[in-house]
């Protein structure tokens, strides 16, 4: 038996040329209920990122559900050298040429711009990533404020990589600059 929005769409069809018409409210909430009954137990995510117009920007982060919250682990090259502010913004939509369609940084408890050893922070506050004089950059952390099941899942959530460094102070966006990579994050094989 298929599941999911693909068997959704497979039983439709069938359906469909039967003469029988099917009810899309019914298909969009067993699409939900898969959805969330897929989060849970999710150990393993990953984002590709792709870069914004005018940008030669690549990279892949890795996350991982650990004891204490989620290990990010990034790499990423094309960037200038120097820090670059490193987010998970709301929405997992990288279709704007400039990346701008994601939204603000991921902040579902109303908090301050802040860094990411801050207790008040947006969850989607990562700090930066420094970039050697080649372009290339690495970032490890286990992230307390992350978790990629429940109530502020960041499945399904674009990661951006910005121009400039994250000021940590600037309020809302650490005068981050504008988005050179962008990439949603998706349920990785375990």
């Amino acid at each position: 038996m298929q599941t999911g929005c693909k068997g959704i769409v497979a039983r439709a069809g069938h359906f469909a040329r039967r003469g029988v018409a099917l009810v899309l409210v019914a298909a969009a909430s067993l699409a939900i209920v898969d959805t969330a009954a897929a989060e849970e137990g999710v150990v393993k995510a990953i984002a590709v990122w792709h870069p914004t117009a005018n940008h030669s920007v690549a990279g892949i982060v890795r996350l991982t559900q650990v004891a204490g919250g989620v290990h990010v682990s990034a790499t990423i090259e094309g960037l200038t050298s120097g820090k670059h502010g490193f987010h998970i913004h709301e929405l997992g939509d990288c279709s704007a040429p400039d990346a701008t369609s994601p939204g603000g940084h991921y902040n579902p408890e109303g908090q301050p711009h802040a860094g990411p050893d801050q207790a008040e922070r947006h969850v989607g506050d990562l700090g930066n990533l420094e970039a050697d004089e080649s372009g290339r950059a690495r970032y490890e952390r286990i992230d307390d404020h992350l978790s990629l099941g429940g109530e502020h899942s960041i499945l399904g959530r674009a990661v951006i990589v910005h121009a400039a460094e994250d000021d940590l102070t600037t309020q809302p966006t650490g005068a981050a600059g504008g988005r050179v990579a962008c990439g949603v994050i998706g349920i990785a094989k375990p």
